[in-house]
């Protein structure tokens, strides 16, 4: 059985943006790459300070999804996306 971690490693060994890209496409749907990139918005929306009830409003998610993503960055994830 595959593990997170296995993807993780999977993933960081794929160097060709184009084989990435393939793969990536490949064990995603298109509903699911449009969550994940909604995600980083919202974390990009956190960073800059923008209050969780607007950031939900103006990507239409539920409070609790953006809330979630505030969780995330208070124990520290998402330093790829800190500047």
């Amino acid at each position: 059985m595959t593990t997170f971690i296995d993807f993780i490693n999977l993933t960081y060994s794929i160097r060709d943006k184009d084989l990435l890209a393939d793969f990536l496409y490949g064990v995603t749907t298109a509903k699911e790459r449009r969550e994940l990139t909604r995600r980083i918005d919202i974390i990009e929306q956190l960073l800059a300070d923008i209050p969780q009830h607007k950031i939900a409003s103006d990507l239409n998610v539920g409070v609790a999804t953006v809330t979630r993503g505030s969780k995330e960055l208070s124990e520290g994830r998402f330093k790829v996306l800190r500047k």
